[in-house]
């Protein structure tokens, strides 16, 4: 029978005709994607109206990945128990059900971590959306923003504009620093060394002085002598900043104005000393 003969007859919309089990794939995958779709919608205008950010984004758009992943899911059991030639082949699946099992669960082991640790991660709220972390990376100690959390990976964007993509795996195993849960301020240490010869109560007054004016500042915690060191004594000087990234900027800019007023008012920053013993200074030691 012809598709010519199969829609004459009716039997077009007969899923036991190839035909027929093409229309249905057609619809189970039109249905599947319009779902999908309108609800990435409605979620963009819901997002887009909260103005005050009352809602959590990160778990409204990991939740809409997960139902947009169960409706494909859904379009195609569905479309399995719709269509005959698939429905036999039901005993088959069973009795093999167990292998595949095994083998889907080695090829799809990392994944499937990083799944359940994404929703792990959603459950427990170690972080938030825009929460600022300190993780490990290959690269080293790595602080960024968080601007994403997927169904696999965590999407981190530091200071310099790169991004760190994390699976979830390694974000719900490793420590992880956050700057700004609850309380974003931060204490910002600068520190300062000056010559044994220097006055220490005017360096102190200066910087304290400095750091006073400063407009990244909101509160000076205070300038402590911390070491004695071979070439000069080190100063502390710990002020509260709003965030990381304003204590980054204050500490740029205390050094340079400490270094402007040290030098107009005679405080000396010290090198580092070096003691060099000649060749034959040393023979005649040994000698």
């Amino acid at each position: 029978m012809t598709i010519i003969d199969e829609f004459k007859s009716g039997a077009f919309a007969d899923p036991s005709t190839v035909s027929g089990a093409f229309l249905y794939a057609v619809v189970c995958t039109v249905f599947a994607w319009l779902v999908g779709r309108t609800l990435r919608v409605a979620i963009q205008r819901v997002l887009a109206r909260d103005k005050h950010d009352r809602v959590d984004r990160m778990a409204v758009n990991f939740l809409a990945h997960l139902v947009r992943f169960g409706v494909y899911i859904f379009a195609f059991i569905s479309y399995a128990h719709l269509v005959p030639a698939l429905s036999s082949l039901g005993k088959a699946w069973l009795a093999s059900v167990g292998v595949i099992s095994v083998v889907v669960g080695l090829a799809a082991q990392n994944t499937l971590g990083n799944l359940i640790a994404g929703i792990s991660l959603l459950i427990y709220r170690p972080f938030s959306l825009g929460d600022r972390l300190q993780v490990m990376a290959p690269t080293g100690l790595e602080t960024g923003t968080v601007e994403s959390l997927t169904l696999g990976y965590t999407l981190l964007r530091t200071d310099d504009n790169r991004r760190v993509v994390i699976p979830n795996s390694i974000m719900a195993s490793q420590t992880t620093i956050n700057l700004t849960r609850d309380d974003p301020r931060v204490v910002c240490s600068v520190p300062f060394s000056i010559s044994y010869d220097s006055d220490i109560d005017k360096a102190r007054a200066i910087l304290l002085e400095l750091a006073g004016k400063h407009p990244k500042a909101q509160q000076v915690a205070g300038c402590a002598v911390t070491q004695l060191a071979a070439s000069g004594v080190m100063l502390s000087l710990d002020v509260w900043c709003s965030d990381a990234p304003s204590a980054g900027g204050l500490k740029c800019d205390l050094l340079e104005q400490a270094k402007k007023r040290f030098d107009k008012e005679g405080i000396q920053i010290p090198y580092p000393h070096t003691t060099v013993i000649l060749e034959r200074d040393l023979r005649r030691k040994t000698h």
